[in-house]
């Protein structure tokens, strides 16, 4: 018999991405505004690069102390339910954000951001259990990050325009109280339009893949079912049983919890450390360089406080809505990388030494990111659009490189859930570390006269986060273990009796 040639599940992985695209845009649109918000709730404009680097250290922190146990939970009840709830209090807590008056509010509701999200590994475990043939993983695996993209081209626009309407559209928002009350609100309210869709969307639409649990009754399946029946009755009859089985109930036996040494194999630990590492200078430079952008222009010529080429402090002088142009216009030129280049390269070249590349290039991408304040100004925009497209570039291949090697260093199936729990975890504290330790360093920075001691930090960071890429080795990936495999035997021999609910005819 001919074995059958493996096919990417298209709609699901689409309905995912509907699901998952609003927190790209909710979590990107900050980038713009955040040091204006940090400066309208009174903090001194010198401190603001410090409380910008805290800020977005707390949600990382609350977000790694919670990951875990997100995974697990989605290894126990499933992994739609978690991801709605996820999304659910994503929405709620970004309002919360949007609404902020005071720092302490604003750190409080960044906070519970991270707490009540663990979705990023619950996502991964759901395409690696959607797609585990390893041919097709490059693929499968940049559908997300490329959502993220996405979502990055149209979260900087949200912040950047939405951000102080009052001020900024007089003609439209000029007359509202309401937003000159609030000035950072709007952003979060039409990203919690965005939220409702995605919700609306996994409840209707999304099939469970955790093995335990894919063949209970889903209520919101069938309710999707029968608001699609006018348009899908032709094809009804012939849907893959895998889209029908959802909809039916099973017998499965119990899934027995992995234990700590199958989740912590040798492989897993080198790639959770890369993670961790590359997570924590990825996201210290998304948190600087907006900081660095809005900083003011310094005057070189003449001026007692400057020594080129080492000590100076300018910036660009850029103000919110530019800084999301930027961001827009690399996300644009970072979808077709994302989903048309980094597939080809991964297969031509491998996960691995694609990783290695991106590897020793963050550093070199940061020793360089300083001088561009000192380059002519008509070319300064110029210099940093390509800039930000070069680290963009770097993630887009860097970041999905690592979650195909973390994935297929899983024993089993059976592992999963817990594993890209303890990545999100590992990861978000690196998160947690970048920015707050970089954004202290910047402040020193210019108070000392030296902006570059930031970037240059950033760039020994980067060089660490190398050091176990070169270690670790490429694995064939995961199989099915066998209590995933008698679940899906007992699936079949209940089929073949015409047990459950209904008939499939």
């Amino acid at each position: 018999m001919l074995e059958k040639t493996p096919r990417l599940p298209v709609r699901q992985l689409l309905i995912l991405s509907i699901c998952r695209f609003a927190e790209p845009v909710v979590l990107t649109s900050v980038l713009p505004y955040l040091p204006e918000m940090i400066e309208y709730v009174g903090v001194p404009k010198p401190e603001v690069a410090k409380w910008v680097g805290i800020t977005s250290a707390v949600t990382s922190i609350s977000q790694a102390a919670m990951a875990v146990s997100w995974g697990t939970a989605s290894d126990t009840v499933g992994r739609k339910p978690i991801i709605l709830i996820g999304l659910t209090c994503t929405m709620f807590f970004s309002l919360l954000f949007g609404f902020s008056q005071t720092l302490s509010m604003l750190v409080i509701s960044r906070a519970f951001l991270g707490l009540m999200n663990g979705n990023v590994g619950i996502i991964r475990t759901m395409v690696a259990e959607m797609v585990p043939e390893k041919e097709l993983q490059p693929r499968a695996f940049s559908i997300m990050p490329l959502v993220w993209t996405i979502g990055s081209i149209f979260g900087p626009a949200f912040g950047g325009a939405l951000a102080r309407p009052a001020e900024k559209h007089p003609e439209w928002f000029g007359e509202s109280l309401f937003l000159r009350r609030f000035p950072f609100v709007l952003p979060n309210i039409a990203a919690a339009g965005l939220f409702v869709v995605g919700i609306a969307t996994g409840v209707l639409f999304l099939q469970e893949t955790l093995a335990a649990k894919k063949h209970h009754r889903d209520y919101g399946l069938v309710l999707g079912e029968a608001l699609t029946r006018s348009c899908t009755w032709r094809r009804k009859s012939h849907a893959p049983d895998g889209e029908r089985a959802a909809l039916l109930p099973r017998k499965q036996k119990p899934v027995k919890r992995p234990s700590w040494s199958e989740v912590f194999s040798p492989q897993s630990r080198r790639v959770l450390l890369a993670y961790a590492l590359m997570s924590m200078h990825t996201m210290a430079f998304d948190s600087l360089l907006p900081v660095f952008l809005h900083n003011p222009v310094q005057e070189l010529e003449g001026n007692p406080d400057v020594r080129l080429p080492f000590k100076f402090v300018g910036g660009f002088g850029v103000d919110s809505q530019t800084i999301g142009i930027f961001y827009t216009l690399i996300g644009i030129i970072g979808m077709f990388v994302q989903f048309s280049v980094f597939p080809w390269a991964a297969k031509r070249f491998g996960v691995l030494n694609c990783l290695k590349v991106v590897a020793t290039v963050f550093p070199i991408l940061y020793l360089l990111t300083p001088f561009t304040a000192l380059v002519p100004e008509p070319l300064r925009n110029v210099t940093v659009f390509f800039l930000m497209l070069g680290k963009l570039s770097a993630s887009i291949f860097g970041f999905p490189c690592t979650t195909i090697l973390l994935t297929n260093s899983a024993t089993s199936l059976g592992v999963l859930g817990t594993l890209n729990g303890v990545g999100t975890s590992v990861s978000a504290i690196g998160r947690a570390v970048g920015p707050a330790v970089t954004g202290q360093a910047f402040t020193y920075g210019v108070k000392q006269g030296y902006i570059l001691i930031p970037w240059w930090l950033l760039a020994v960071f980067g060089g660490l986060s190398a050091i176990p890429v070169f270690y670790t080795e490429e694995s064939d990936g995961f199989h099915a273990d066998d209590t995933d495999e008698e679940a899906e035997e007992d699936a079949e021999e209940e089929e073949e009796r015409g047990q459950g609910y209904g008939s499939t005819r």
